[in-house]
């Protein structure tokens, strides 16, 4: 009974004596586990940087939109507004626009069929402004994608490290043929630590990449609603040219 004790006393000893902080989880862990632990930190901080790139991108859009729009319900001349922006529109909205504008100086004057003419320029109207207003919206949407695979891979590169660490922890064990907490505590120690990790990617990712698809989706509905209504005023002007 009391060598039981004392093998527990040392068993336990052995135990709290192994560092389990994460630099050594790491140090100690197999080459497979490393890659998989290193893969995972690259993907982590990616995600934090594209998270923190795009709600302060969002940021910016909205209250760029908010001036431009400010400045469009005014009242003032939209060729005005037109030669201020310049052929270099700083945001999506103001692009959408330049584009409609720009088609919108290029109607001939005087044509034969004037009517058939402003129909035809309308559809062209509608249809650069929905192609700037798609061209936009891919730029702000670029590395988005990154952190939906990141979200919906991470957990399971992290369940990989996990499997092969605990093969490794059984080899260990059938090698020493000692099944004692000691033997068998760091192996699956490491193999959870690639599990966290996957989690620590993923979890952040997600969530993230849920708000800002539905921040772009609600972007991208201000932008069509503009170019309806922006689209609705030049259809009034073409009727008073007709």
């Amino acid at each position: 009974m009391e060598t039981t004790a004392v093998d527990a006393a040392v068993l336990a000893g052995s135990v709290g004596a192994t560092d389990f902080s994460m630099l050594s989880l790491f140090l100690r862990a197999d080459l497979v586990v490393k890659a998989v632990i290193i893969l995972l930190v690259i993907a982590s901080v990616g995600c934090w940087a594209i998270i923190f790139e795009k709600v302060m991108a969002m940021r910016k859009l909205n209250q760029r939109a908010n001036d431009f729009e400010g400045a469009f319900w005014s009242g003032g001349s939209l060729d005005d507004l037109y030669e201020r922006i310049g052929v270099q529109p700083s945001d999506p909205m103001s692009a959408v626009f330049v584009a409609a504008m720009r088609e919108w100086r290029r109607n001939p004057q005087g044509v034969a069929e004037p009517a058939v003419s402003m129909v035809t320029l309308g559809e062209r109207i509608d249809r650069v402004m929905q192609i700037t207003l798609t061209r936009e919206m891919e730029r702000i949407e670029r590395n988005l994608t990154f952190l939906a695979t990141t979200g919906s891979t991470a957990p399971f590169i992290g369940l990989f490290g996990t499997v092969w660490g605990i093969m490794n922890s059984f080899q260990s064990i059938a090698q020493s043929h000692n099944t004692s907490l000691a033997v068998v505590a760091p192996g699956i120690a490491e193999a959870l630590f690639a599990t966290a990790l996957g989690l620590l990617a993923a979890i952040p990712a997600v969530v993230a990449y849920n708000k800002v698809s539905k921040d772009l989706d609600r972007y991208a509905s201000r932008l069509d609603t503009f170019a309806g209504e922006f689209a609705a005023i030049l259809s009034r002007e073409m009727d008073g040219r007709s």
